[in-house]
């Protein structure tokens, strides 16, 4: 009997834990000494990671008892041009290299997605260990990340500011109640429940800290989280739902200038901070971080916000996912005057064609229509362009989490 005829897929579950905690340190390689570097003690990342376990839907490929691949996927929320969208979070993929190029994580991720689809989970996000890959499979990049690094004399001078700013520890409450306030007004953000919010401190030293910028009604307007090690002010997140706060924030790191040479952060918006500063000459580097995909695309459009006209809007067009067969097919785009959209499938043919991961990139706002279709992604004439256009807000996403 071929190796291939033993394998069984089926769900994993905690008995499974050790399991799953093994094939994810070989695949991505991660030693005892990189854990002990970041303070974890002897298999304290196997019981961090119990509530995936418990909490997700993880899927495997079992030879006899031995699990050699596997997917889990995060039950998550996102915002979406100010709608919460319930978002499959795919993580811990990983194949046994003797088990590969034998169609197990294409069936794997196949199980994952028809499971988010019932589950009503329309859209599904990824941090991607090779882009080219889960372009094959639907995936495509949808927010970036900024690495910036500014010397000390070019810290920007103190502002004059109403609120005042508090040290608090980073598992303060406070904490996840300024990123709550974000979160809800911006596009992309993840609406953190307890396992989002234990997976993003995951990898992080535990001497983190976190300054909250308070308005003049007590409210939190925003925060830094940063440690600081060999004279470098390690910037690891900063939010701020207003000018005010983020100049509260710089007047905050600004403060620091004798314990530091220089301040080294992310941002995971698409404005560069250069033009902020007095001195614009800082290091800047941009590279693409988080790729999403349309898990449904009937699903993700009913609860999509189109921006109003003056007239209902249509759209005729062949849509091509490549593991999806209800992606598939040709469908038309209703737009009512009000912004509500709906899609359902046409009978008639299309010459129009987009696929999945272009429609997943457009209508998430991280490229724009005009864009796409001078790039040869879609295909259609420029009246229908221009209706995108018109129809799709101009805001790019935010996400700055990590699973």
């Amino acid at each position: 009997m071929s190796r291939r005829k033993q394998l069984k897929i089926k769900k994993a579950g905690l008995e499974h834990l050790e399991q799953y905690n093994q094939l994810l340190r070989y695949v991505f390689q991660v030693t005892d000494r990189q854990l002990h570097q970041i303070g974890w003690e002897e298999d304290e990342i196997i019981r961090a990671k119990s509530p995936v376990l418990e909490q997700a839907d993880v899927w495997g490929w079992f030879d006899g008892d031995k699990l050699i691949s596997q997917v889990a996927v995060y039950p998550l929320q996102v915002r979406i041009f100010n709608k919460t969208y319930n978002m499959g979070g795919l993580t811990g993929v990983g194949t046994y290299p003797e088990y590969t190029n034998q169609g197990l994580m294409h069936k794997l991720l196949y199980q994952a997605l028809e499971n988010m689809k019932k589950q009503g989970q329309s859209i599904s996000f990824l941090y991607p260990y090779s882009i080219p890959y889960y372009r094959r499979k639907g995936w495509e990049i949808i927010s970036d990340r900024i690495t910036y690094e500014i010397q000390d004399y070019q810290l920007p001078k103190n502002k004059q500011v109403s609120g005042e700013i508090e040290r608090v520890p980073v598992e303060d409450e406070q904490v996840k109640k300024t990123y709550e306030r974000f979160a809800l007004q911006t596009h992309g953000a993840m609406l953190r429940n307890d396992l989002a919010w234990r997976e993003y401190w995951l990898w992080d030293p535990d001497d983190m800290m976190a300054a909250v910028y308070y308005n003049e009604s007590g409210q939190p307007d925003g925060y830094v989280l940063y440690r600081i090690a060999d004279e470098v002010f390690h910037i690891k997140d900063m939010i701020f739902i207003n000018e005010e706060a983020r100049s509260g924030l710089w007047n905050f790191i600004s403060a620091h200038f004798s314990m530091i040479a220089k301040v080294v952060g992310h941002t995971y918006t698409d404005e560069p901070l250069a033009f902020l500063l007095e001195d614009a000459d800082i290091k800047e580097t941009i590279s693409p971080y988080f790729m999403a995909r349309i898990v449904d695309l009937e699903q993700f459009i009913a609860q999509y916000p189109f921006k109003p006209d003056t007239t209902d809007r249509e759209w005729t067009f062949m849509l091509d996912d490549p593991l999806l067969s209800w992606n598939q097919g040709v469908f038309t785009l209703r737009i009512t005057a009000a912004g509500q959209g709906e899609v359902i499938r046409a009978s008639e043919k299309s010459n129009d064609k987009i696929d999945i991961q272009t429609m997943t990139t457009m209508l998430l706002g991280y490229k724009r229509p005009d864009y796409l279709h001078k790039i040869g992604r879609i295909s259609c004439r420029s009246k229908t362009v221009d209706m995108l256009e018109d129809a799709i807000e101009q805001q790019t996403p935010y996400f700055s989490d990590y699973f």
